[in-house]
């Protein structure tokens, strides 16, 4: 696949990859606004814990194999229905686990509904094996670059789960209105994928082959791991010493951040892997290729963060009520830690895409050992140290993944900086800007606070991209045009 081809594939791909975000994560959010006016914080609380081991044992299913699908240049039917059985078996390994667990992770956190613990990790536990089949199926969609299936699915996936929640909440299911969305999504994303995508699996079964893949997969799925346990163990830690309120305001306030880099760091993220894969052996369109999307994510994610900072308080007032407010100071502290995700990103997927799992894997003990450090300092101090180990751990993090990649790509560390200082710097000028105005307006209505905070930061930033040529504000500008 030739170079042009490939990067035209990228753009179309990040194109529908985008929307499929934008518009589901859209949906999304509307429907997690209705849930959140209608529920407790105690009932989200409930939720988040159960989500922190359902989502160690997912990421057990989707890290290692799929990725290995996806790098391997000659993957064939007999690759993909392998790792499918595969991780069908692991997915009842898993459940087993989680069945018999339940009781005593209960025991474990007595300030939550000991009774309704167990039964909510049981059930929701057993979309396991939806994420099983699904995800050797996003895997054949990402290998192929074929975007505008997710578009598809995820968007049905969404909608249909968003209205079975809502209708459970409104008629006084409580947490089982979330448990059911979860579910919904799941099963309604597989089944749209598989009426969509070509590919069916085929009773064929490789334990050579199921080796091959290992070999490259093991030390991306450890990897994989390592990062997931370390990401949740926050919610498990405060779980454990605050109260599930306390565990729902950190949640809350890390799922709008988190939102907004999945739709833009996460995009590009995914689409990328593929295409770094087809450039393996150049390492000049490499190069290029990684500069492009550093500068470009951080560019439009950087400052959207920012903004996120700067109007979190009106914003929360408006949308999810005043009994959300503690959440608030999470969301700033949190929005800035994912300002750095591109970086962090994209350097660790050209790493992988060249076959150096064994180089993945030790970044991750690295800094995941340092964030673990700074995680148990912070516990003893306070909700928001713990918000700010995760901020400080995320800066070592990108820093330690752009080492490797000074000499095997050659993007040094001093070129990756320059590329990410326009737009950071810009991005702390409109969270001043932004917040002052909002803090002077603090008397007035809250839309009020929102419009004018938003608009300001907007206004500045689009302004001193124009009256810096900041390369990236035209590049994206020229992609615009051309679509039109």
């Amino acid at each position: 696949m030739s170079g042009n081809n490939i990067k035209n594939k990228a753009i179309a791909g990040a194109a529908w990859k985008f929307g499929e975000r934008t518009l589901a994560q859209a949906i999304g959010f509307v429907v997690s606004i209705i849930l959140a006016r209608k529920l407790l914080p105690e009932e989200y609380g409930l939720i988040a814990l159960v989500f922190v081991f359902t989502t160690i044992c997912d990421k057990m299913l989707v890290a290692g194999f799929p990725t290995s699908l996806i790098q391997k240049k000659n993957a064939d039917d007999k690759d993909f229905s392998t790792v499918l059985y595969f991780s069908f078996a692991a997915a009842l390994i898993l459940y087993i686990i989680l069945f018999f667990c339940a009781p005593f992770i209960a025991n474990f956190y007595s300030k939550f509904d000991n009774k309704q613990l167990i039964a909510v990790i049981r059930i929701l536990g057993l979309s396991l094996f939806l994420v099983a089949f699904n995800s050797v199926q996003h895997a054949y969609v990402s290998k192929y670059m074929l975007f505008k299936r997710y578009f598809w699915s995820t968007l049905g996936g969404t909608s249909v789960s968003g209205l079975v929640g809502i209708t459970m909440a409104y008629n006084g299911w409580g947490v089982w209105a979330l448990v059911a969305q979860n579910m919904t999504m799941a099963f309604v994303d597989g089944l749209i994928l598989f009426i969509t995508v070509r590919w069916r699996p085929k009773l064929l079964f490789s334990l050579e082959r199921l080796k091959g893949l290992f070999k490259y997969g093991w030390k991306i799925f450890t990897a994989s791991i390592i990062k997931t346990i370390y990401n949740d163990l926050r919610g498990l830690v405060i779980g454990k010493i605050y109260t599930p309120a306390d565990l729902a305001f950190y949640n809350r306030g890390q799922t709008l951040p988190q939102l907004v880099d999945t739709n833009i760091a996460g995009t590009i993220d995914s689409v990328l892997f593929p295409a770094y894969s087809s450039l393996q052996e150049n390492k000049t369109a490499m190069l290029a290729a990684m500069r492009r999307a550093v500068k470009t994510s951080c560019f439009i994610l950087m400052p959207a963060l920012a903004l996120l900072a700067a109007v979190s308080s009106p914003l929360v007032e408006l949308l999810l009520t005043h009994k959300w407010q503690p959440c608030v100071p999470y969301m700033q502290i949190l929005s800035f830690s994912f300002m750095f995700a591109p970086v962090e990103l994209e350097n660790l997927q050209s790493i992988k895409a060249i076959g150096r799992s064994d180089i993945v894997l030790k970044l991750e003990i690295a800094k995941r050992g340092i964030g673990l450090l700074l995680l148990i300092i912070a516990v003893f101090i306070s909700m928001k140290a713990i918000a700010y180990s995760m901020l400080i751990g995320n800066i070592i993090a990108a820093v330690l993944n752009a080492v490797p990649n000074q000499k095997l790509n050659g993007y040094s560390i001093r070129n990756q900086f320059m590329d990410i200082l326009p737009s950071l710097l810009m991005s702390m000028s409109i969270f001043v800007c932004s917040l002052l105005i909002v803090n002077c307006l603090q008397e007035t209505n809250e839309w009020v606070q929102l419009i004018a905070g938003s608009m300001s930061g907007i206004i500045l930033y689009v302004g001193a991209s124009v009256m810096f040529k900041v390369e990236s504000f035209y590049y994206l500008l020229n992609i615009v045009k051309r679509k039109h």
